[in-house]
């Protein structure tokens, strides 16, 4: 064999070391991620985890009344504010009336903290009303909510909690945006060792 052959193989050989490291770290990271995983709960009364879009980075919860209107509360993966350095996920509650093509009303929330990571409560920050079919643009976006007469601040968050949006539903969706992170985040994971995995 010669000389540049071997010095070939040895150039290789030092590449592979820290490639079987980092494959070995990474297989570690995802059998703790694959065994600490948890079950979810798909309900809460009568609202609904939607996994339709399943590669999404929201979570989705979705209730039906009988009187025909439709909730939906839909929180995004890694996007919110931070209070007392956790993320609160900014959240979203849609209230349809008669299908999908029906004006809405689009409620901008977060969640109140107070420590012990236990949500004390909800704040409305933006209410919109939604033209027929409409989702983002707004027919009149309202004054910032903080500013409305506060008996009307009161009432709105009212008919909220009247559709059974709650500090327990809050808590059950953070639970599920938490869970989503870690799939994705796992997902991530197994993507990176192939990768390693087919260059060694």
């Amino acid at each position: 064999m010669s000389i540049s052959k071997v010095a070939t193989l040895l150039r290789q050989g030092k590449k592979a070391l820290p490639d079987l490291e980092l494959l070995k770290i990474l297989q570690t990271e995802i059998r703790h991620h694959l065994y600490n995983k948890n079950e979810l709960t798909e309900t809460l009364g009568d609202f609904v985890v939607d996994w339709s879009w399943p590669d999404d980075n929201n979570v989705t919860l979705r209730r039906k009344c009988e009187s025909g209107e439709e909730i939906g509360v839909i929180a995004f993966v890694g996007q919110g504010t931070f209070v007392k350095g956790s993320l609160y996920p900014d959240i979203m509650v849609l209230i349809r009336k008669n299908g999908l093509r029906a004006p809405a009303l689009l409620f901008d929330c977060t969640v109140l903290d107070e420590g012990k990571n236990k949500i004390d409560d909800f704040r409305i920050q933006n209410a919109h009303y939604l033209k027929s079919g409409g989702w983002i643009s707004s027919a009149y976006k309202a004054p910032v909510f903080s500013k409305l007469n506060p008996t009307l601040q009161q009432e709105l968050k009212q008919y909220l909690i009247s559709r059974g949006i709650s500090n327990s539903l809050f808590a059950f969706l953070l639970h599920h945006i938490h869970h989503k992170e870690q799939d994705m985040y796992l997902k991530w994971l197994q993507k990176l060792e192939a990768m390693v995995m087919a260059e060694t």
